[in-house]
């Protein structure tokens, strides 16, 4: 067990299983008590279930942390504030909400109804816009606070997953807007681009990522390149940025690599990579996360590099 978020309480939205199962245990692990919120739904939102998140609880427990499972939605309103209420009633504080909690109803626009359109809004969207409204008057109070909201690469472009693109591209926005809201109480929000072989992956057939890499004249990536895909390697970029060195950071974005053939977006929305000027000692090329962040002005962009080697030691790297 570490000790880098002691004494905080976290929210991890649809961490019963991957990615945000990944995070909850690593935050827990690193000290803070976490609220695993999951549905326990199918990939495209039918059905519930409580096993996952039950067994993310128990995963926490058996390893020496604290946790507690809720088992509402993040695309109800209402339900959202159900969620914050279970890390106040049973912990007594929030100071970190991530949000990863998503679904999908890939289809072409042709194709598309406005039920699947609609359905992956509420959840991505909808679901940031209900769960930092309902956690921010909580960090207010506190002068402080950590949101990282889950986008995704594909919202730069990805064919036959428009609903999905809108959604988690949206989340970059509200990431930007929000920052300087956010930044006189203390709080910081990112967001970031997760990267995994998941059960969320694993639905979207070889054809549509032979039609995507067709669209773009690149050869589609490995599903899981050479093992990194694991979702564990999502967390410590999300332990950073919850954590008191990730203070410093805040309306950016960060990048999971998995091994991509593709560039990266350096200029597409107002963003660059962290290149050498950042990171003279290629610490965090080695490691698989990126920091994105918007151009430079008058050199203040230089506090970001030590960010990159701080992610790069967290993954092992060092």
């Amino acid at each position: 067990m570490g000790n880098r978020l002691e004494g905080r309480v976290a929210i991890v939205t649809g961490s019963g299983r991957g990615i945000g199962a990944a995070c909850a245990r690593l935050l827990a692990e690193e000290g803070a008590a976490v609220v695993v919120n999951d549905i326990g739904g199918a990939v495209d939102g039918t059905g519930t279930a409580t096993t996952p998140a039950d067994e993310t609880v128990n995963d926490i427990i058996a390893a020496g942390g604290r946790a507690v499972a809720n088992y509402d939605s993040v695309a109800e309103f209402d339900s959202a504030g159900n969620i914050v209420q279970a890390a106040i009633d049973n912990f007594g504080r929030l100071d970190i909400l991530a949000h990863p909690a998503g679904i999908l109803r890939d289809r072409m626009i042709f194709n598309m109804t406005e039920y699947e359109w609609d359905g992956v809004l509420q959840v991505h969207l909808y679901g940031a816009f209900n769960m930092v409204k309902h956690a921010v008057p909580h960090m207010i109070k506190q002068n402080h606070g950590r949101i990282v909201l889950f986008s995704s690469g594909s919202g730069l472009g990805s064919s036959g997953q428009s609903n999905y693109a809108m959604a988690k591209e949206g989340m970059v926005g509200m990431v930007r807007a929000l920052a300087p809201e956010l930044a006189p109480y203390g709080i910081t929000i990112n967001a970031v681009y997760p990267g995994a072989a998941t059960r969320m992956t694993a639905t979207v057939p070889q054809s549509s990522r032979d039609l995507r890499a067709q669209a773009t004249g690149l050869a589609p990536p490995p599903v899981d390149p050479e093992g990194v895909g694991d979702a564990e390697n999502n967390a410590p970029k999300v332990v950073y940025l919850s954590s008191e060195a990730g203070g410093a950071v805040t309306g950016q974005v960060s990048r999971q690599c998995l091994g991509e053939t593709r560039a990266d977006p350096v200029v597409l929305g107002g963003t660059r990579d962290v290149g050498k000027d950042d990171d003279p000692n290629g610490v965090g090329r080695g490691c698989r996360c990126r920091l994105l962040r918007p151009r430079d002005r008058g050199g203040q962009g230089r506090r970001y590099a030590r960010t990159v080697t701080d992610l790069s030691r967290r993954c092992g790297r060092d």
